[in-house]
């Protein structure tokens, strides 16, 4: 999609917060532009307003938007590729989001921008603390961590939301791939030592638009994080895929080496969401929950 898309809650006219939304196709750009909220007006960019390519086109954007705050929901999202393009992933991830913070700060204006779990190492069992050391394993997650450093040293009102494992009923994801494979084969070999919490896009959106509405009323932003519940693996979450659907598929557990791809993975994606909730009352999604609405919107469920 490209051109603006812009999606108004159901005050209408009488909406008082504006929000500028980097993305328009991708997951979270998606939900943002449907779920609306009453009181929000959202107008949404795509690639050829505000090319991530073109940090100072991004920039400009806001500069000239009509906005009370800015959602970043845009982003190089190809993990594997990043690694053989770590220079254009970085110029997407970070320098992007380094000119649309510095634009929203000289403007006043609160910048929300989406980070992953990819900036953490991925060692041991125990969440991610926000303030705990990042250390990426790969050209992406240096890629977004170049960001969220240019975020916060634009020192203007801000909020890095991490997330993890994302899904929804648009685009490329894991949800849509198990399906997929899952109708054509008897079995799935699936990792089963890598352990995260799903987060449905949906619920990205939502807790987006409450964060927003909050910083425009003054309230205090930073760095936060925000993954599905209950913690599971791969291999389970495509186990609960497949029932959900009624796919008669087997999943059998492998290892993270036995399945090798060119970017490492973390192990351990685990996050600790509770300095969002203490700041902003948004809980941690009931992935289960979420996985039954992306099961039903694809007409999937069992």
């Amino acid at each position: 999609m490209t051109g603006l898309a812009e999606g108004t809650g159901r005050a209408g006219a009488n909406c008082t917060m504006r929000l500028l939304v980097f993305g328009q196709t991708g997951q979270v750009a998606r939900e943002l532009i449907r779920r609306v909220p009453q009181g929000v007006v959202v107008t949404a960019l795509g690639r050829t307003e505000a090319d991530l390519a073109n940090p100072e086109a991004c920039a400009a954007a806001i500069r000239e938007a009509r906005a009370d705050a800015v959602i970043n929901a845009a982003a190089w999202t190809a993990v594997d590729r990043a690694e053989a393009e770590e220079a254009a992933a970085t110029v997407a991830n970070g320098a992007a989001p380094t000119a649309m913070a510095n634009a929203a700060a000289a403007r006043g204006l609160p910048f929300l921008h989406i980070s992953t779990d990819y900036v953490f190492d991925g060692a041991g069992s125990v969440p991610f603390r926000t303030d705990h050391p990042t250390g990426p394993l790969g050209a992406y997650g240096r890629s977004k961590l170049a960001g969220e450093e240019g975020v916060r040293a634009a020192a203007g009102v801000h909020l890095i939301l991490r997330t993890s494992w994302v899904v929804s009923a648009h685009g490329a994801n894991f949800v849509k791939t198990m399906l997929r494979l899952g109708r054509e084969r008897e079995s799935l070999s699936v990792v089963a030592d890598q352990i995260g919490g799903p987060t449905p896009a949906a619920a990205i959106a939502d807790a987006l638009f409450v964060a927003a509405r909050a910083l425009c009323d003054g309230a205090v932003g930073g760095t936060h994080h925000f993954a599905g519940v209950p913690d599971t693996s791969w291999a389970e979450f495509a186990r609960a895929i497949m029932v959900g659907a009624g796919v008669n598929c087997r999943i059998d557990d492998i290892p993270g080496s036995a399945y090798p791809t060119p970017a490492r993975r973390p192990l351990n994606s685990r996050l600790d969401c509770t300095g969002l909730e203490a700041a902003f009352a948004i809980r941690r999604p009931d992935w289960q929950a979420g996985l039954t609405d992306i099961l039903t919107e694809l007409g999937a469920g069992a």
